[in-house]
């Protein structure tokens, strides 16, 4: 089979541009691999292209060693098929995307191809590669050092600030013009949506998971016959975005194809409403790469997408990554700053963004205003939001109707109604600005959503009073409040007074109403509601199912549920991932565990996966009732299938383990995690030590322990108290402190050896724990005083008076003041054992420091 032309130029554009020591002689195919001969040595290439598979794994022309001779006009091919690259340069940041890196010269001196690469079995072939291999992300202009905890923690100090002293000196301006233009073409591709290309294409990207040779020809002859805006219609229209990103980074591999600027410019909008921020930075750095203008609206979708995905730290640096760049920054990507501030409720830091802003001459708009309004509204200084409201005017800046929206959705949720018409009153009278539908369909959505449905219905009637007609929608949103207050009269009421007046009630209305039914157990009346909407052409829809059917296994009815799913396509609906969620839980309440397995497979298969959560409620229930092997098999099947399994899954399951005393299978879990990269936390590993030392092996659970340490997972408090039961237990106390020195090394506990000293005395050595008493003492604290009471107690309970006045002594020598009542009980013991001498003195000890004695009370 020979190659195509397309084929043979990626095949040349891989190897070195010097071609002096470099000739391509011929081209072959044989096992799924293109054998290329140069410079007298063979080389096997593998490409996917041609060959079949998805589309979207292709990971470019990758070069591999194979059996080399430069005798003989034919040479021998000795191909090893097994040789396979894996993604060795896939990105590990969390979207699990590879991107090929573009071959150029200095990248092809890594590829090395030597003369004893393998045998004649076509065995032990090897691919080197230094350390400056061929990767996308090889130069990582972002600050992400290790120390970073990279979560929510917004501790930025002024420095990112810095961006704006750059404004008017950049070489680089802001071209207004091309942004209006760019915007401009980003508008039209709504009107590409319903162009036949663009369905077409949607439609084989929906077929990937049955992907074959003949469809990613189509696809890609689609590709080359469509337009940019199309391409970009075909983003939008994917409702996953990692799907979307997916197919920009196939379509960017194709021979003979570049994307345009403007699908960079969509699909970083697509990326800023999701998570998935390494996407959008690597998207950023191929527009460099590719000498892509890069707009400062192209910086804040990066860290919008940033703080979504909860690193906020790393949002902000992306101003200097800005800066660095040589971009002037605009009022948008300030904007975007003051949101993400306020997003991590840094009001104080915003304000003093907001003043950098002023003090470089940019001026602040409406959008500033409104976002450092939220701002405030979420930390509940609203009084701040409304004098700051009230000082726009004289800044130059009237509040609009969002201002007015974002301070009445507050108070909505603070059920303040007085403050809510007070707003709509001031909107009319002050900004002049005249309450509408759409004010009032505001108001009854926020209130509705907060559970104020009589407070809904007051607006409801004052906008019906002023001429507005309130829509279906308005009165779905009354109704569905109604309902999930269980008052299923009003809600009934209220759609009867729909209809009255010509609104009829449609889908969403009667499920709404369904849905109620359901919540207070009137099942029977449901499902009559439901032939009432077939009655009256509305069909009922998925959601309409899905509420019914968690109705019925919220009864103990989920054989029924599940009889009623499996003739979903005579109904003419179609059961989503949370029917199938539904129904699985149903069968996991009432114990019937095989059935909730068998459920989750099915989901499984019709491509809906059951998220982290839903997998471990059906784990936890299995190691419940012991079924712990069960629950194993059924997490592998979902991690084959690709469902997102995390570490409380895995933790789970070992804690099901332990729980049965199967130690060797939860450590074997506990591997597992290493093999697929999956990190144990704390938990997981006091989970094992518990196990463990609870059997007595304690020589493997401080080893365990070591191994925690040493990989940066610091111990918690229940760490603390796991390992101080259990050693204590098994009277281990000099592994015991040795064990807490080192973790104490690493993350500290001020009620360590407290907690020791107690708990020795609850198993009953008092002297071990006599002897750890100067390790208390240091702090010399309330908390101490209490520990060394204890101790005195528990000697005293053991008949030993003489060792609780030595505890009382060594209180008195750090100055602390033992309890009064328990010493005169030791004195009290010790006079009975004869030793009036220590009692006279532990007694003087309290005179010295002016204290009245028992005996002196109660005369």
């Amino acid at each position: 089979m020979l190659l195509k032309l397309n084929i043979c130029t990626r095949i040349g554009g891989t190897l070195p541009r010097q071609r002096k020591n470099f000739k391509i002689l011929w081209f072959g195919s044989c096992n799924h691999c293109v054998c290329v001969e140069f410079s007298g040595k063979i080389a096997t290439f593998e490409s996917r292209i041609d060959f079949g598979g998805d589309p979207f794994a292709y990971n470019g022309v990758i070069a591999f060693s194979s059996s080399c001779s430069s005798r003989g006009d034919s040479p021998r091919l000795n191909i090893n098929p097994n040789l396979y690259l894996k993604n060795d340069h896939c990105d590990d940041t969390g979207d699990g995307y590879f991107v090929k890196e573009e071959l150029g010269s200095t990248e092809c001196k890594d590829l090395s191809f030597h003369d004893n690469s393998c045998d004649e079995d076509g065995k032990d072939c090897s691919f080197k590669e230094t350390d400056s291999s061929c990767r996308f992300d090889s130069v990582d202009e972002f600050e992400e050092s290790e120390n970073e905890d990279g979560g929510g923690s917004l501790d930025c100090s002024d420095d990112d600030f810095k961006v704006l002293d750059s404004f008017g000196k950049s070489q680089r301006q802001v071209n207004r013009a091309e942004n209006v233009g760019i915007s401009e073409r980003i508008e039209g591709v709504e009107d590409e949506m319903r162009h036949p290309l663009v369905k077409e294409t949607c439609r084989l990207i929906e077929r990937q998971s049955g992907w074959n040779p003949k469809l990613e020809i189509e696809l890609r002859r689609l590709l080359r016959s469509m337009k940019p805006l199309q391409i970009c219609a075909v983003l939008r229209s994917q409702s996953d975005e990692r799907v979307a990103l997916k197919f920009f980074y196939w379509a960017d591999q194709q021979w003979r194809y570049r994307h345009d600027p403007i699908v960079y410019y969509v699909m970083l909008q697509l990326l800023s409403r999701t998570k998935l921020c390494q996407g959008a930075k690597r998207i950023l750095k191929l527009m460099a790469r590719r000498r892509i203008s890069r707009r400062p609206e192209d910086f804040g979708c990066v860290m919008v997408s940033f703080s979504r995905a909860g690193h906020l730290r790393k949002a902000m640096q992306i101003l200097n990554v800005m800066q660095r760049a040589g971009i002037e920054p605009d009022l948008s990507i300030c904007n975007t700053a003051i949101y993400i501030l306020v997003k991590g409720n840094k009001i104080e830091k915003a304000l003093r963004f907001l003043e950098r802003m002023q003090l470089v001459r940019l001026t602040p708009n409406v959008v500033t205003y409104n976002c450092l309004i939220k701002g405030y509204c979420d930390v509940h200084r609203v009084e701040d939001a409304l004098e700051l409201m009230a000082e726009m005017p004289y800044k130059g800046c009237y509040p609009d109707k969002v201002s007015y929206y974002t301070l009445i959705s507050f108070f909505c949720t603070q059920k303040q109604t007085d403050k809510v018409k007070e707003l709509v009153e001031k909107m009319d009278k002050d900004s002049n600005l005249l309450p509408d539908q759409v004010t009032y369909n505001t108001i009854i959505h926020m209130l509705s959503k907060h559970g104020h449905a009589d407070e809904a219905m007051g607006f409801l009637r004052e906008a019906e009073e002023r001429g507005f007609q309130v829509d279906k929608v308005g009165y779905s949103a009354v109704v569905n409040s109604f309902c999930k207050d269980g008052r299923i009269d009003k809600a009934k009421e209220l759609v009867n007074e729909m209809i009255a007046k010509g609104c009829n009630p449609d889908v969403v209305t009667y499920t709404a109403v369904l849905n109620g039914f359901c919540l207070v157990g009137k099942i029977d009346q449901a499902k009559k509601l439901l032939q009432h909407m077939y009655k009256h052409g509305c069909k009922p829809n998925t959601v309409s199912y899905t509420a019914l059917l968690n109705g019925l296994c919220r009864s103990g009815r989920s054989a029924e549920a599940r009889e009623m799913m499996s003739i979903c396509e005579e109904s003419w609906w179609r059961p989503n991932a949370i029917t199938f969620s539904v129904l699985m839980h149903g069968y996991r309440r009432e114990g019937k565990l095989s059935e909730a397995c068998d459920v989750g497979r099915e989901m499984i298969a019709k491509g809906y996966f059951p998220t982290p959560v839903e997998i471990n409620l059906l784990i936890r229930s299995l190691c419940q009732e012991g079924r712990a092997d069960e629950a194993k098999n059924f997490m592998e099947e979902c991690l084959k299938k690709g469902c997102a399994v995390n570490v409380v899954n895995f933790t789970t399951l070992i804690h099901g383990f332990c729980q049965k005393n199967e130690l060797d299978a939860a450590l074997s879990v506990l591997d597992d995690m290493y093999l697929i990269n999956k990190h144990p936390d704390a938990v997981t590993y006091t989970t094992l030590i518990d196990g463990l030392t609870k059997q007595g092996r304690m020589e493997e659970a401080i080893d365990l322990a070591n191994k925690m340490l040493h990989r940066g997972v610091l111990p918690t408090a229940v760490t603390y108290r796991t390992v101080i039961h259990r050693f204590c237990q098994q009277r281990r106390v000099d592994d015991l402190v040795k064990l807490l020195e080192k973790m104490l090394s690493r993350q500290g506990c001020k009620t360590a050896y407290n907690q020791v000293i107690e708990k020795l005395c609850g198993f009953g050595y008092a002297d071990e724990a006599y002897k750890l008493l100067g390790n208390v003492l240091r702090t010399a604290s309330r908390v101490d005083a209490n520990t060394c009471h204890i101790l005195m107690e528990t000697y005293l309970k053991e008949r030993n008076p003489l060792s609780s006045y030595k505890v009382a002594c060594r209180m008195f020598n750090r100055n602390l003041i033992p309890d009064l009542k328990l010493c005169d009980k030791v004195k009290d013991r010790l006079m009975q054992d004869g030793r009036v001498e220590e009692a006279d003195k532990l007694m003087l000890r309290f005179v010295e420091r002016g204290r009245n004695l028992p005996q002196l009370q109660r005369a």
